[in-house]
């Protein structure tokens, strides 16, 4: 294994369990009752926060606390909308948790939550719906992605500007505004994998790619489902045996898990490569949108951004994937794989996007739950 001696490993371990992002307290809401400035946040993740989010450190620190208190409403927030769910997100101009709802009665219960409540038109099971219906077309490559903008509420399809216009794309859009609610947006380029080719964000290797370890799971990892199938042998960052893919889906989903051994060992980490402070895994409650987020991958490191967009489906040359998260960190190609984490929290493994670190862009990745649950691993944590 990388950088350290197991020994030396746990001593490094150790010292990470006093300064993960939320100051190592549980995720309660008992805990999560004041959203003061998070004084035990590690110097590296707030300055990464500020570079990349343009904040400035008692911002960075503030924000860290707002959403984990948003965290641990959130469950209380949406079972006081019921039926009438129509999304949340995290505001961070106000720094509250918003809960959308469809019913002016219902927006008072969510209100007494302590949460923001916002009355709109159609319900997520509504939108959902319609993105489903959306989902059993099939697509035009010109096509990039569709999913539901909780804010807006209504289902957006996002195509490449350049194809706009074409006959088969202005058909497709016919038959996706008769499913309900769409708006079309363009955008300036498709999205793509990360493909080039265990600590989160580490460098593997398979005969065929680089790309990045997501998060350790007890007996192996889990990463993307497009950088092997089933089987695939897996070296890792020194060229050393590794393990095996055991399991993966591409496209449809993309994630899959590799079984690891040969020496190599699990641990609850993903790597800061020097920018912060290496993160220490403490769970996976999903981040709303809104919330910060931040990404570990082997080729352009640790980069911040935002959670734009939940439950979304990429387009990608190989075919359409489903449940994504959008985000607007950047990435390129070998951070396939890598680690999404909010705080402590696991959120997901990078899929693809557009654009690169140099001028931005969009990067999507596979929440992290439904990987666990689709192949009953159980994430390892500190």
């Amino acid at each position: 294994m990388r950088r350290t001696s197991r020994n030396g490993l746990r001593t490094v371990l150790s010292a990470l369990l006093l300064v993960a992002a939320w100051g190592g307290a549980a995720l309660t809401p008992s805990t999560a009752a004041a959203a003061t400035p998070d004084s035990e946040a590690s110097p590296g993740l707030v300055s990464a926060m500020q570079r990349d989010l343009g904040l400035t450190e008692r911002e960075a620190r503030t924000r860290l606390a707002q959403e984990k208190k948003a965290f641990a409403l959130q469950p209380k927030a949406e079972r006081a909308a019921g039926a009438d769910f129509a999304g949340t997100w995290f505001d961070a101009d106000s720094g509250r948790l918003t809960v959308a709802v469809t019913n002016r009665q219902k927006a008072e219960a969510v209100r007494a939550t302590g949460a923001t409540a916002q009355v709109v038109t159609h319900s997520a099971a509504r939108l959902d719906a319609v993105k489903q219906r959306i989902d059993r077309m099939k697509a035009p490559a010109a096509v990039g992605s569709w999913h539901v903008d909780v804010r807006a509420n209504e289902v957006v399809v996002q195509v490449d500007a350049d194809r706009a216009g074409s006959a088969e794309v202005t058909t497709f859009l016919d038959r996706a505004r008769a499913a309900g609610p769409v708006r079309v947006e363009t955008v300036d380029a498709a999205p793509t994998t990360f493909a080039a080719g265990t600590v989160g964000g580490d460098p593997y290797y398979t005969n065929q790619y680089r790309c990045s370890i997501g998060f350790s799971v007890h007996g192996g990892f889990v990463t993307a489902g497009h950088c092997g199938g089933p089987g695939t042998f897996v070296r890792g960052w020194d060229g050393s045996d590794m393990g095996t893919f055991q399991a993966s889906s591409f496209p449809g989903d993309d994630m899959a898990w590799v079984r690891t051994g040969f020496g190599w060992w699990t641990v609850p980490v993903v790597y800061g490569w020097g920018q912060t402070s290496d993160r220490l895994v403490r769970g996976s409650w999903e981040a709303p949108v809104g919330s910060s987020v931040c990404r570990s991958g082997s080729t352009t490191k640790f980069h911040c951004g935002t959670v734009l967009g939940k439950n979304e489906t990429v387009n990608y040359q190989q075919g359409a994937v489903h449940q994504m998260t959008r985000t607007n960190v950047c990435a390129e190609g070998g951070d396939s794989g890598g680690a999404f984490i909010t705080g402590d929290q696991a959120q997901g493994v990078t899929s693809g996007g557009w654009g690169n670190c140099s001028s931005g862009g969009n990067t999507w990745f596979q929440p992290v739950n439904e990987i666990l649950g689709r192949y009953g691993l159980t994430l390892h944590t500190a």
